[in-house]
């Protein structure tokens, strides 16, 4: 896969395009895609048994605080293929920091050309709170036992 012709969107940063890396519900297995050869490599498995609560990755030909391309989480009710590119509408951000530093996370919702489901949600006040409560939890615990690494959720805004 070539990243370099996948652009960020067809409008940033309302209409993203995010290259998923995870999918919703998928093992407790951390992948990225190697920005130079376009390959899926294993990042790390997990030590927690937690499953991503939604598909995870990132928009091409960004850059956060972090130094890497902007995560994205992707909500759905179905897990997307990893190294798919799905239209996505951001709709808040869980502003979180980690052992390396600030560690931001977009929350979108598949665009309104591939789904109508979500065409009310204009920010992540409109989706159930129990998705942002387990997103949160999620993004809380999943390094838990993982030797010196931490995070700390700061918030959702949006």
């Amino acid at each position: 896969m070539d990243l370099s012709k996948i652009s960020s969107g067809q409008n940033p940063p309302d209409d993203l395009n995010v290259l998923i890396e995870v999918p919703l519900g998928g093992d407790p297995i951390k992948y990225e895609i190697d920005k130079a050869s376009g390959a899926m490599f294993v990042d790390r498995y997990l030590y927690t048994e937690m499953r991503y609560p939604c598909n995870y990755g990132f928009v091409p030909h960004t850059m956060s605080l972090d130094g890497d391309p902007i995560d994205v989480m992707v909500v759905g009710n179905r897990p997307l293929v990893p190294g798919s590119v799905v239209r996505a509408r951001p709709v808040g951000v869980l502003m979180m920091t980690d052992d390396k530093g600030a560690d931001e996370k977009i929350l979108a919702v598949p665009h309104p050309k591939l789904t109508a489901y979500y065409d009310k949600i204009a920010t992540y006040h409109d989706l159930p709170q129990t998705l942002c409560d387990k997103i949160a939890h999620f993004f809380t615990h999943y390094k838990d036992l993982e030797q010196g690494k931490w995070t700390r959720i700061e918030g959702w805004y949006g």
